[in-house]
């Protein structure tokens, strides 16, 4: 019961830190330091990566008709063009993390799973963002909308994306940066963020449970289910007040708490 306990409190962490630009894998990195579960090193690689699938199903749920691309109607059949052509732009955004991460995974994992990478990485994205957001103050965005998005734009925030490899950059907060510097709204930023990461986190967790294999324990099983179910709830929450949220705000406010929370970190572990 204990260790169910924990994986509901990872889930909460999972859910609320995958879709603000935060970093979720830095926070389970620092989240493993106090709540551990009583689990081997292989189940916990396998988890935090896995556990990211709850959070994804929610941007499926909440997105559902603007990401599939055929008619939802009985009566009518035909293809959404636009749709398709986001995916595709989906497709070329995702190259460049897939190209370094997939032959890489092991050696990120073994060299950059840290407290020292996660806590600079939290302070360096944290300085941009506040830079970057101070900087586009008297700026128009250029592309309001995902439509808008081109190929190349999608091949930069692609090249951003694959940054988030360091543990502690945050996927959500290395892509919309990305976006925001190539002149792409807060709004169509985020939700292209949203849709990269349905690819990204299925083709991560695939690797992972290919990794782990299928011999699941009862325990190890529940565990993980838990926390899925736990991270897709609080997604669901996460990503409406995000999407509220930038709608009237921007992102400096993440800044300055990234910032904080990487000194906390460090002091943390070097006066422990």
């Amino acid at each position: 019961m204990l260790d169910i306990l924990k994986s509901i409190i990872l889930g909460i962490i999972e859910g609320i830190t995958e879709w603000l630009p935060i970093s979720s894998t830095g926070h389970l990195i620092v989240a493993d330091e106090f709540i551990k579960l009583n689990m081997s090193k292989d189940f916990m690689d396998m988890f935090n990566v896995v556990i990211q699938l709850g959070a994804i199903l929610a941007v499926v749920v909440i997105y559902f008709k603007q990401m599939w691309p055929f008619s939802l109607k009985k009566e009518e059949h035909y293809i959404k063009k636009d749709t398709f052509s986001m995916w595709f732009k989906v497709i070329v955004a995702i190259l460049p993390a897939a190209v370094i991460g997939i032959p890489l995974d092991d050696f990120f994992e073994e060299k950059l799973h840290n407290y020292i990478v996660v806590a600079l990485a939290l302070i360096v994205y944290g300085i941009a963002f506040i830079f970057i957001e101070k900087r586009n103050k008297s700026l128009k965005p250029k592309v309001q909308s995902i439509a808008e998005i081109t190929y190349k734009d999608a091949l930069l925030i692609g090249c951003f994306q694959a940054l988030s490899l360091i543990p502690g950059t945050s996927r959500s907060g290395s892509t919309i940066l990305g976006a925001i510097l190539i002149g792409v709204s807060r709004v169509a930023a985020a939700e292209f963020s949203f849709y990269m990461a349905v690819p990204v986190m299925f083709g991560a967790s695939a690797i992972k449970l290919l990794k782990f294999g299928f011999n699941f324990t009862g325990a190890q099983m529940t565990i993980l289910l838990v926390g899925m179910l736990t991270a897709f709830v609080v997604s669901v929450i996460a990503i409406k007040f995000l999407m509220s949220y930038i709608k009237r705000r921007d992102f400096t406010a993440f800044g300055y708490y990234r910032i904080i929370l990487g000194i906390i970190v460090l002091l943390y572990f070097v006066l422990k």
